[in-house]
């Protein structure tokens, strides 16, 4: 049996701020409405909770019942919500939690098909007659936020009520109705793509870690959080006085000043220009407003006040992961944004903690200088490990330059990884045939075989240096290209593997043939281009067309979600880019593997993960060997390929 739902509930906590979890778990939070169908039937059921219906057994029983599969769009909000609904009425354990195997989510479903996640614009994008209701978004705020006071604001909030706007609340139970409705459009337009039994217990897994959260040291936070706004009032009031700006954080005032001062048009105020503007002068006043600007920018720190936000009541922040949150299949961030923590590179990390879980902004001053860097790179530590425990950190080591090797069978490159070199040393020596070592002979080139490796292995040319920082390790143009030709002589596999992905896809779109090349293979299901890794995953890539580039040669014109702009637009693909989907999907099967081997041990609870490292809370330091046995192990869809995990034990997260 398969149960549909969606349902509108109420909580004071701004759930945008506060996550998922805080918000179902505030003492107020109740469902008011529940649209519910079995088996697709014609009918959607609808439940006013809010106006005295009960919950009917029959759906209460279908929650916990492991033969029926719940679906709903973002059924994490499902889910969760409708487990605490339980838990207070006596049908779950305080600690327990609905099983997440039991769910299907049709935002998972259309993001894993290459279509928005949000229901409306996937709705919208696949051309369905019935879409997301738009009245819905203002009811929301209306039913189920509480509204400011209308006495001003030493108010108490009042929240609106069913009975207070009763036209209102009939529009309300049609938009409830209507997203079932639309939910099971997606499910059914979609259901092409099968879903392996590996990717639905992934998800499960998943669902899992956002449940578990991870556990916050609370007074370092809320001194991290204070400290900051003390240190920036310090600095704006500073740079008033070098000023004599009324606002010196104002763009256009700063600019007009620094124009002035310099004697040069200032026309962008970015953090990449600082180090150009600062080269312009050498006049104090000038450089240390600058260096104020760049303190000031430091806006990592507003990751502190999200924790406080969407911090739980037994300490632990839960939800920060997003499965499948981009067409690769990796996880995107939420709240706290994991993916994005500064590094940490101050020494003595105990000590530095130490002094801000102590409020002593002076002693933190004084042995660190500038406190709003010291904040950012203390963000990491603030994720700790509840007494009697530890955390064990675990990451592959190069794992996109193994797999991508892997995949075009770049021997000499799967030698150095099997062998236990040291890529960077490998590929200068490689590109300028020479010797080279890390500490040695040559070790300036170190650096070039280093940057090469980070830089060019998706068709990136002198561009993609200078992302990467050529420029400001003293590389000319001229060096920078000389650095793109010798990598590539370097590299042909590689480089034949852009060609070769990019003719093969551009032949099973013109053809609707499936073509093969080495390891992947394409084929057309509709519209969809599906590219197939060697884990059987597919990456799609929705009414997919051959196009011509801006160098008149062919490529492959899709539909998809612009990074920038978040639309549902037109997108254009090629050789290098399917490569960088290709080989960053594969590691995220990579890190998943071993998720899911670690998944099978209860002492090795997974918390959260980064990218392709994973941080676990474990009860001895000897664990942290199983980990790395998990991180180690050959993975059988993925034969010759050298994998390698590297890891440590620490009682705060941090970058090691």
């Amino acid at each position: 049996m398969r149960l549909h739902v969606d349902i509108e509930t109420y909580s004071p906590e701004p759930i945008a701020d506060s996550g998922l979890y805080r918000y179902a778990m505030h003492p107020d939070f109740d469902i008011l409405l529940v649209a519910f169908t079995y088996d697709d039937k014609d009918s959607i059921g609808i439940i006013d909770l809010a106006c005295g219906a009960e919950m009917p057994a029959k759906l209460i029983k279908a929650l916990m019942d492991p033969t029926v599969t719940k679906v709903a769009h973002n059924a994490a909000f499902e889910r969760v919500c409708f487990t605490m609904w339980l838990r207070r009425h006596g049908y779950l354990q305080s600690d327990q939690w609905l099983d997440p195997a039991q769910w299907e989510c049709t935002m998972v479903q259309a993001s894993r098909c290459g279509y928005p996640m949000s229901l409306a614009e996937a709705g919208a994008a696949l051309g369905f007659e019935k879409q997301k209701m738009a009245e819905g978004k203002s009811l929301i705020k209306v039913f189920c936020t509480p509204q400011k006071a209308k006495d001003g604001l030493f108010g108490a909030p009042t929240r609106v009520r069913p009975e207070d706007r009763p036209e209102d609340w009939q529009t309300f139970k049609d938009y409830c109705i209507r997203d079932v409705e639309v939910e099971r459009q997606i499910d059914s337009a979609l259901s092409w793509y099968t879903l392996t039994d590996f990717e639905r217990d992934l998800y499960a897994i998943d669902q899992r870690i956002n449940d578990r959260g991870v556990l916050l040291d609370l007074q370092l936070v809320k001194n991290a959080r204070n400290a900051d706004i003390i240190c920036k009032g310090r600095l704006k009031e500073e740079a008033m006085k070098l000023t004599g700006l009324s606002n010196p954080g104002a763009v256009g005032q700063l600019k007009a000043w620094l124009s002035e001062k310099t004697g040069a048009g200032i026309d962008t105020l970015t953090k990449k220009d600082l180090p150009d503007i600062k080269a312009l002068t050498d006049d104090p006043t000038v450089l240390r407003v600058l260096q104020i600007r760049a303190e000031l920018g430091k806006s990592s720190n507003a990751k502190y006040e999200a924790m406080l936000s969407a911090v739980c009541p037994d300490g632990r922040v839960r939800g920060l992961l997003q499965f499948y949150g981009s067409r690769t299949g990796r996880w995107a961030g939420r709240l706290v944004q994991m993916q994005n923590l500064p590094q940490n590179h101050i020494e003595d990390l105990d000590f530095a903690r130490q002094c801000l879980k102590e409020n002593d902004l002076i002693m933190l001053e004084l042995g660190y200088g500038n406190v709003p860097d010291t904040l950012s790179q203390l963000i990491r530590t603030a994720f700790i490990a509840p007494a009697g425990k530890t955390l064990a950190v675990c990451d592959f080591s190069a794992i996109e330059a193994r797999v991508l090797a892997w995949l075009a069978g770049e021997g000499w490159v799967l030698d150095v990884f099997r062998s236990g070199g040291d890529i960077y040393c490998s590929t200068a020596s490689q590109m300028f045939h020479v010797p080279i070592e890390k500490h040695g002979r040559n070790a300036d080139l170190r650096q070039k075989g280093k940057i090469s490796v980070l830089a060019l292995g998706y068709g990136g040319a002198v561009a993609a240096l200078d992302a990467m920082g050529g420029k400001r390790m003293g590389m000319s143009e001229e060096e920078e290209k000389e650095t793109v030709t010798k990598w590539r002589e370097a590299n042909p596999n590689i480089v034949a593997f852009w060609a070769g992905v990019e003719r093969a896809a551009i032949l099973c779109v013109t053809t609707r043939e499936t073509q093969t090349y080495r390891s992947i293979s394409f084929r057309m299901r509709g519209k969809t281009l599906c590219v197939t890794l060697p884990s059987g995953r597919d990456l799609c890539y929705p009414e997919a067309c051959t196009s011509v580039n801006r160098f008149g040669g062919p490529s492959i014109k899709f539909r998809g979600v612009d990074q920038t702009t978040n639309k549902w637009t037109w997108l254009e693909t090629y050789g290098g880019k399917l490569t960088e989907n290709i080989t960053q999907a594969v590691a995220r099967d990579c890190l998943a593997t071993v998720m899911q081997r670690l998944d099978r041990d209860d002492r090795l609870p997974v918390l959260f993960h980064v990218h392709d490292e994973v941080i676990c809370e474990v009860s001895s330091e000897s664990y942290l060997k199983e980990i790395q046995k998990a991180f180690d192990a050959p993975i059988g869809w993925a034969q010759g390929l050298p994998l390698k995990g590297a890891g440590y034990v620490t009682p705060y997260y941090k970058k090691d």
